[in-house]
């Protein structure tokens, strides 16, 4: 018996959110057997991840918090996905972004406060663009694996944070602890209907990057090049300049990810600042169909399924590796269901084709 993978037909809208359905209640059928073996009943499960998630006015926020890192990331990620160059590094981008808004937050703290939140925001791209820069200068030039340089540069800039945690940054009055001063309130983004202002910057950078896919030039330019180097290089395309730029543009989302939460969340520069939103947004990146309209409402639903799962802990006693197996599953088979869209399953059974010959 053999199994073979084929490459589907492109398949309508319609059949695509059939399948779609299909797998979530594929997740739902599978977690609530999860569920009923821990003695859990799945149905009060699920309506206690509604409540956990959206509840009350004070679980919407939180859950909008979680969102505005994740979707602005996710953004990030997908221009250079779209170019199909492997940005694994959204964490490391964010870690440089907000290291290089809080030094502004730090030793400018005495500007009036909308000039100092711009030339952090400022900051913020800019340390993420330059984190962006590298790995699209090495893959151009030397042709390095840009996934292999990404994801290590993750962790220079991780040690990197930790050395001012620990070094030059280590706030004195902190009784010896290893943590950075608090910003001061002008370098704290203000809130507006209970949320930081973040989310007035995720809702205007996710029309920017949309027009910038599908309406501008350069975005055409970055999808051709995603589909074929030799085709972006016959139709005239830069490939140095345009390469650099989807980085550029990246990372630097990326990096204003890092001003967001360190200015409006921890409200100082920490080593856990990216809470792995870096990594999860490959998955709701992906989720989206790299199109920031969807990627919008994989990122709402993917901080719903989180703010859900750890409310559960609390709510029923289940263990934080539990919960995390119950977002796990459901993934699992959201993202398999992205599989079945683009390719088939074919199983070639010696025994079942005598079968079927014989039939005829």
């Amino acid at each position: 018996m053999q199994f073979r993978i084929v490459k589907k037909a492109e398949i309508g809208k319609k059949k695509r959110a059939l399948i779609f359905l299909g797998s979530i209640f594929a997740a739902l059928f599978v977690s609530g057997l999860f569920l009923a073996f821990l003695k859990l009943n799945p149905f009060q499960v699920y309506i206690a991840m509604l409540q956990g998630s959206l509840g009350s006015a004070y679980r919407i926020e939180q859950t909008i918090i979680y969102a505005i890192p994740l979707l602005i990331t996710s953004l990030g990620v997908a221009i250079a996905f779209k170019m199909k160059f492997w940005n694994i590094g959204a964490e490391g981008q964010i870690l440089m972004g907000a290291f290089l808004a809080s030094y502004f937050a730090l030793n400018y703290s005495h500007l009036p406060r909308p000039l100092l939140l711009l030339i952090m925001f400022l900051a913020g791209f800019v340390g993420g663009a330059l984190w962006g820069i590298i790995p699209a200068l090495f893959k151009t030039k030397w042709g390095t694996n840009e996934t292999i340089i990404t994801l290590m540069m993750n962790y220079v800039a991780l040690k990197w944070v930790v050395y001012l945690q620990y070094g030059p940054w280590k706030d004195p009055n902190a009784s010896g602890f290893p943590r950075i001063a608090n910003f001061a309130e002008s370098a704290v983004l203000p809130e507006l209907m209970g949320v930081h202002v973040g989310w007035i910057i995720a809702v205007l950078l996710t029309i920017l990057v949309y027009f910038f896919l599908n309406k501008s030039k350069k975005g055409f330019e970055i999808a051709v090049l995603g589909e074929s180097v030799n085709t972006a290089r016959y139709a005239g395309v830069n490939i140095f300049s345009t390469v650099v730029l989807a980085m550029v543009l990246s990372g630097g989302i990326c990096g204003i990810v890092g001003f967001i939460e360190a200015s409006a969340v921890e409200q100082t520069l920490t080593k856990d600042i990216t809470g792995g939103v870096g990594f999860t947004a490959i998955i709701t990146a992906w989720l989206g169909a790299l199109k920031p309209q969807w990627i919008v409402l994989a990122s709402t639903l993917f901080a719903i399924l989180i703010q859900g799962s750890s409310y559960i802990q609390s709510a029923f006693g289940v263990s934080t590796y539990s919960a995390q197996l119950l977002e796990a599953i459901v993934l699992f088979f959201v993202l398999g269901s992205d599989f079945f869209t683009r390719y088939k399953l074919i199983i070639d059974c010696p025994i079942l084709s005598r079968i079927k010959e014989s039939g005829k």
